[in-house]
């Protein structure tokens, strides 16, 4: 079956119906990954299943650890048999590493799911992710960033993560949007 395909019908049959603001901002990632296919040649379609799926871990039936990326990526390792790059993708999207810290889980996320080593796959990933508001429209990283501080308090797990993977976030845009404007030349 076409990985697009897959991913669509796997995210939306988790998202859709609990989650539909959960859903829609996932649909709108992946358009945003459509979005960036010219730069990203061979990897466009894993990027594009990676960015409707990096979600699906706020599912309630899903959710064992209560860290999204972590518990998302569990259930596509062990349920679905999804490859590997794509469940890492998944379990490390935007800079989860830092939140997984925050939440003691550090270890448990880089023994299971290293980061891969992939850096323009990543950053698309964090480019994708960071560039789309909750309810799946572009938007800018700066107001992404503020949007997600209005939800959660400064002191919060997700409050401290943010404030500490601002620079890194923004890094990752960055260098995807010079990827883009060099490949508009």
């Amino acid at each position: 079956m076409d990985l697009t395909i897959w991913a669509r019908d796997l995210a939306g049959s988790l998202l859709a119906e609990p989650l539909p603001r959960r859903w829609a901002h996932s649909q709108g990632v992946a358009a945003r990954a459509q979005s960036l296919a010219e730069i990203l040649g061979d990897d466009a379609e894993l990027l594009w299943a990676a960015a409707m799926l990096h979600d699906i871990g706020y599912t309630p039936s899903l959710a064992t650890t209560g860290f999204h990326p972590l518990d998302g990526a569990r259930y596509l390792r062990d349920r679905s048999a999804a490859d590997e790059r794509l469940v890492r993708l998944v379990a490390n999207h935007s800079y989860a590493l830092l939140e997984a810290e925050e939440r003691g889980l550090r270890e448990e996320l880089e023994a299971e799911f290293p980061v891969l080593d992939h850096g323009e796959l990543v950053d698309a990933l964090v480019y994708c992710d960071m560039t789309t508001t909750p309810d799946g429209t572009p938007t800018t990283v700066d107001a992404r960033l503020a949007e997600i501080l209005t939800r959660y308090d400064c002191d919060s797990i997700v409050g401290r993560f943010i404030r500490r993977a601002d620079e890194d976030l923004r890094a990752a845009v960055h260098r995807v949007e010079v990827r883009l404007t060099l490949a508009e030349r």
